[in-house]
């Protein structure tokens, strides 16, 4: 047991009877625990397998590849319409923790083999960037080279935000108001 895991669980005010209930049950699938991002991530041979994610209305339990995962219980939900390989299942209760161990520990199983396989998630589809985007890459050579520097999830981000707008106006503002941003080579969420 991780200390810091320790530390976290104590100050935590929404979930904590809930992650002291799950934390046996993830160590005992031999999985190894540490904060990583602000949580408490549990690993196995150096790779995540899965994470605690305190909501609001709901403790996270998150597989990484998920997607990679059958599910039989029907409990693996994705985490947005946007994430390819990441599911979770949700406990708000202490019994529900109870209820689904034997799920827990099979999904977990199953989790440590597709990460001793190899297998991984396939590629994400190619973006298609919304018009008012792509018009003033295509009108600007230092914007376009500074957006294709990015990451391909950092050019999704800003892609997805963009193309939320639901009025052109909006998103051409939009573009504009991030263009500088994009220029220095950062991320939509980056400081």
């Amino acid at each position: 047991m991780n200390p810091k895991v320790d530390d976290y669980i104590r100050r935590s005010e929404k979930w904590p009877d809930e992650m002291t209930e799950l934390r046996p049950i993830l160590l005992g699938c031999g999985l190894t625990e540490e904060i990583k991002w602000g949580k408490p991530c549990y690993s196995h041979a150096g790779k995540n397998i899965v994470i605690l994610q305190e909501m609001n209305d709901f403790l996270s339990l998150m597989f990484f590849k998920g997607a990679l995962l059958n599910d039989p219980a029907g409990v693996l939900e994705e985490q947005g319409p946007n994430s390819r390989s990441a599911r979770r299942i949700r406990f708000t209760s202490v019994e529900e923790v109870a209820r689904l161990v034997d799920t827990v520990e099979a999904y977990i199983e199953e989790a440590l083999h597709v990460e001793e396989t190899g297998l991984e998630v396939g590629p994400a589809p190619e973006i298609v960037f919304v018009e008012e985007l792509q018009n003033r890459l295509d009108q600007d050579p230092a914007l376009k080279a500074a957006f294709d520097a990015l990451t391909p999830g950092r050019q999704r981000e800003y892609n997805l935000y963009i193309s939320d707008a639901k009025q052109a106006k909006t998103r051409m503002a939009r573009v504009e108001k991030y263009a500088q941003k994009i220029l220095d080579g950062k991320g939509f969420r980056d400081r």
